[in-house]
Order: structure tokens, then sequence, then C-alpha cells
């Protein structure tokens, strides 16, 4: 059954006064547009269904259909425009600015408190004279261990306590490598201070983590004794916690004999005892001794007529006592409300 232009101009005024009715029911902007999207829209609008079928018509008709089609594309653009007009000019007033309300917060940025440490800590040793020197992370077991005097099969080397890597190699443990190099690189005297990664396989509670930074320092040079050792490391702990109580007891380490660890009373409990002291009331801060004389053998430094200390300290725990803060995990947990406390 062929189409007729009277059948298509009939069906063509039922939709027009169809949507006409629909537009003048839209009561919002949205309703307004989706009226508009369904009726005249470029895409799924119902009124190109219409323009489809103009080719069916005989030839004479068409001219007379495409002029009905236009005037009726017209009309129900020109009552889209008033309506959307008049829904316009009906909504409410938007509430007036109240300049007197405070501005949004902004979030301000700042340095992580092992960062803020870190940088205290060189800057205190920089004025006693100690360059920064750094080294790989990823270090031979020679300088990790050999080098430093560790006995074959020491417990430090198991796997348990130690990240090995394929192919050979290791993550560092300690920063103490950099002695080393440092030592085979230059001729003594020697002060500096080697900060950066290093990792173990440990437990993460709110003293302890896998990976943390740590800074050792080293001096090297004819005459130099545990005396040197204990005034300098006094002095720093006076400068970074203010006038302190500070007690050193004996240890052992494989590189430095004699060996001892270096404790300041605890700033989280006052001394009363918490978890972070571990309820002793100290906290220790770094571990320190007179190098080795294997360790300078090692590194190519004649220990007859040289001398020299090492230390090693977490800036992480460190900062735990800076600042006050009473679980090391803190410190990895990324938390903005946290770390924005220590934003200057």
């Amino acid at each position: 059954m062929s189409t007729t232009s009277a059948d298509l101009l009939a069906r063509l005024d039922a939709f027009r006064d169809a949507t006409l009715a629909q537009l003048e029911a839209a009561a919002s902007l949205e309703a307004l547009e989706a009226v508009r999207t369904a009726s005249v829209g470029r895409t799924r609008g119902a009124l190109n269904d219409f323009k489809t079928q103009l080719p069916q018509l005989p030839a004479p008709e068409r001219p007379a259909f495409g002029a009905k089609f236009n005037a009726v594309k017209v009309v129900l653009e020109h009552a889209i425009e008033e309506r959307h007009a008049a829904l316009t000019a009906s909504r409410p007033a938007p509430a007036a600015l109240d300049l007197s309300m405070p501005a949004r917060r902004q979030w301000r940025g700042g340095k992580h408190p092992v960062t803020l440490v870190m940088e205290e800590i060189e800057s205190i040793f920089r004025d006693l004279g100690f360059t920064i020197a750094t080294g790989p992370e990823a270090e031979h077991e020679w300088y990790n261990f050999g080098a430093l005097n560790f006995p074959p099969h020491h417990p430090a080397m198991d796997m348990h306590d130690t990240l090995y890597l394929e192919g050979g190699g290791l993550l560092r443990t300690h920063t103490s490598p950099v002695q080393i190099r440092t030592l085979q690189s230059y001729p003594p005297p020697i002060r500096i201070i080697a900060p950066g990664n290093v990792f173990r396989r440990d437990f993460f509670d709110a003293s302890h983590a896998p990976m943390f930074a740590q800074i050792e320092g080293m001096a090297v040079d004819e005459g130099i004794s545990f005396v040197d050792l204990k005034a300098t490391l006094a002095n720093f702990a006076n400068r970074f916690f203010g006038q302190t109580i500070t007690r050193f007891r004996p240890s052992f380490f494989p590189f430095t004999e004699p060996s001892a660890e270096m404790d300041v009373a605890c700033r989280i409990c006052n001394g009363s005892g918490c978890a972070t002291c571990k309820q002793t009331g100290w906290v220790e801060i770094l571990g320190c001794g007179m190098m080795h004389p294997n360790v300078l053998e090692a590194a190519g430094v004649d220990s007859e007529r040289y001398s020299g200390w090492a230390f090693g300290m977490g800036p992480g725990r460190m900062a735990l006592q800076r600042f006050g803060i009473p679980d090391i995990r803190l410190e990895y947990d990324s938390d903005i409300a946290f770390l924005e406390q220590f934003a200057q």
C-alpha cells in the first residue's frame, strides 16, 4: 500500500499538536529537554521519521509535503524556545552570596616528618665538618657483609633477615657499604654521613618497618678515639633534642670494637614507660663504636696509622621522638590529615 501525501500530512499535524501539548505540560527545564530530544532531536527526534518517508511520495507531491514539514519544524522550535524562556523566568532566584562566609579550606603541602628530621641531622653534621656520601641500594654481598667483618654464616646474612635479589646481590641492610666505598675512593682524613633507605625482613609494628631511612656517619684520621665519638654524638643529641639525658651501653657489632648503643630519655612518656620505649623510659637512637681494624684493612686503609669510628641511626625513630608520634606506622600511611600537621 503506497503512502500518500494526505496520510503523511495528517500524521504530521497530529504529531505537531501532540508535541505542542507535551511542551506546554513540561514543568521543568529537564522535562522540556526530554521532549525536545524526543521530538526534534537530530538523532532520536520523531520528526526525522517523516523526513525519511519523503522519497516514497510521488514526485509532484513532494514539494508541498516538504514545505509543510519545514513549517511544523519551525513551529515546534519556536514553541520550545518560548517554553524554555518561561521556565527560566519562573525559576527561584539564587541565594545571595554571603561574603562573610569563610573560604573553602585548602590542603597545605609539606615535607614528610622523616624528611624534616633527615635534613636537620644533615645540617647539624655539616656544621661539625661532615660531608654527605651516597651509594647504591642494590649492593654486592661483599660490601654489605664481607668488608664489614661479618663472619661467614652470620645470622644477619640469612634469608629470613636479608632480601636477596635474583641473579646475585641484595638490598642493602644498612648504609655501611657507603663507608667502604668512600674509604676506597678517598684517602683519610674523612668525615662523612651516609643517608638513604635500607631494607630488612622485619615485622611491621609500632617501632619497626621492613623499609626505612637510615643515616650512618664515619670519621677516619690519625689519633681518633672513642672520646671523640662520644663528644660528637652527645653534641648532636643536645642540638637535635635540646638539652637531654643520654647514655651509652656496651654492645656488639661485627664492624666496630668497642661498640655501644646510645639512648636518650623517651620524649613520648618522659621516662615513665610506653610502647615506643618498650616500658623502659629510654629510646635507642643509634649504634656506634670504633671501626674494627679489619674493616679499615678491607677498604685499603692502614689500620696501624689510622683509626676511626662510625655510627648509624634511624631518622624514622628520631621523628617519633621529635614530633611525639606514638606509632611508626603513621609515617607510612600517607594520611593527609596527619602529614598536614608538619606543613610549614
